[in-house]
Parts: C-alpha cells; structure tokens; sequence
C-alpha cells in the first residue's frame, strides 16, 4: 500500500496500487472503528480515508454494514486461533485449559478493540451473513468443546450442568469483564486489580461451586489425558 501527504490538513492519506483496494477498505474501516465505533462513519468516510471515490467501494462491498460484517468475520477467526492456543497452553489440566480460554476471550477485546467492536457491538444480524455466522460458531464452538470436556469430568456426587450451561456461563463471565473493564477506556469505572484478576476470581469460585479443585497444589490438577481433537482443539 503507498502513502502520500494531505498538503490541506496535514493527514496521511491512503492511496492504493491495483488489486488491493479490499484491503484498503477493510484497513480504513478498522481505523475507523477504533476512533469513532463501529456507528460512527459511513461507507464514504471509508473511502475517503482509503484515498479512493465514493463510488469506488461498492466494487466488493454492498454498503457499510457489508464491509463491517467482513472485519467481523476476520475477527471471529483470529478470536477462535486465540482461543484454541489459549485452551492447547492449559493441558493436561482440564481446569487451568479452562480458565486459559476465559483469559484469551479478554485478552482479544484488550488488543483487538476494534475488532471486538466489530463483532459485538455493530449491532449487525449475525445470522443473515452465512460466513460471518459459520466465523462465529466456530470461535464459540471452542469455548462450548472445552465446557464438555470439563462437564465430562465433574467430580462424582456433584451436580453436572449441561456443558452448553457451562460454556454460556464462561462466555458471560468472559464478556462482561471484557466489555466493563477490559479495554482501557478511561470513561470505564476503575477497578482496585486487574480485569485478568478479576475474572480468574470469577472462574475459580464458578469452578469451585461445581465441586472442582482449584488450588495449584501438586496433585490437585483435573488431568485430562485423552487426546486431542483437530488442530490441537477439545475433542
């Protein structure tokens, strides 16, 4: 991608060679997003800021919500690599897998804002975009897998919550402390430790309710020593 100075207002504006126009598009959207939120321009504010017409992106996108639902869908797919390292790092300990992929929801919504913001926020029908809805399932399919994994091994003589239960609790407990506390904004209520503090808490007094050892102490681990799934996932 070329550069070239705006004389008028001292602005980087972006120019584009032949063939990557897309990506421009989809750079200039997520720059958008990160500064004004994903309601907060229209498809020529896109394109203006990829140094291109008005016109010009209607040659891949349909409207704005288009070009949205496709930083979207990006995002999903990298939400769902983070979360299948995040779950490989924790095993064998089912437990500490389990509390991993929580921590790597936050970590996405703290490092990619914008595109946490784009596929949770833009207020976009999910299920009337087939790829960006099969994007989404398969990031939430992790959490859910890892949910089964852990409901199979649920101490005897405790009380076992459907493993889809399990996985929109996590999701919850993940979401909410993301979206409060996790994204720098300093408009955000403070908070007097980390939001990685906070939700570790949330999971190990979760976990412990459902009979499952939390402590760190030798032998207290729930190992799991089946094998794993495809690509290192829960299977």
């Amino acid at each position: 991608m070329s550069w070239r100075k705006d004389k008028d207002d001292g602005r980087a504006e972006r120019g584009y060679h032949h063939g990557n126009l897309k990506e421009a598009l989809l750079q200039a959207a997520l720059d958008l997003i990160s500064k004004k939120g994903p309601a907060g321009f229209t498809f020529a504010d896109a394109a203006r800021m990829a140094g291109v017409s008005p016109a010009a992106p209607y040659r891949h996108f349909r409207d704005r919500d288009e070009l949205i639902a496709s930083i979207a869908q990006r995002g999903f797919e990298q939400f769902e690599a983070l979360l299948t390292q995040a779950w490989d790092d924790g095993r064998p300990d089912t437990v500490t897998a389990f509390e991993r992929v929580g921590k790597a929801y936050l970590a996405f919504a703290r490092q990619e804002p914008a595109f946490y913001s784009a596929m949770f926020e833009s207020g976009l029908p999910v299920d009337a975009n087939p790829p960006l809805m099969a994007a989404s399932e398969r990031a939430f399919a992790i959490i859910r897998a890892a949910a089964e994994r852990l409901a199979a091994l649920a101490p005897p003589g405790m009380p076992r919550p459907p493993a889809m239960m399990m996985a929109l609790h996590i999701w919850s407990m993940s979401h909410g402390v993301a979206s409060l506390f996790g994204r720098g904004d300093a408009a955000r209520r403070k908070l007097p430790m980390s939001p990685e503090d906070l939700l570790e808490a949330e999971v190990l007094i979760y976990l412990r309710g459902l009979g499952f050892p939390t402590d760190r102490r030798p032998g207290a681990a729930v190992s799991d020593e089946k094998p794993a799934g495809p690509w290192g996932k829960p299977k």
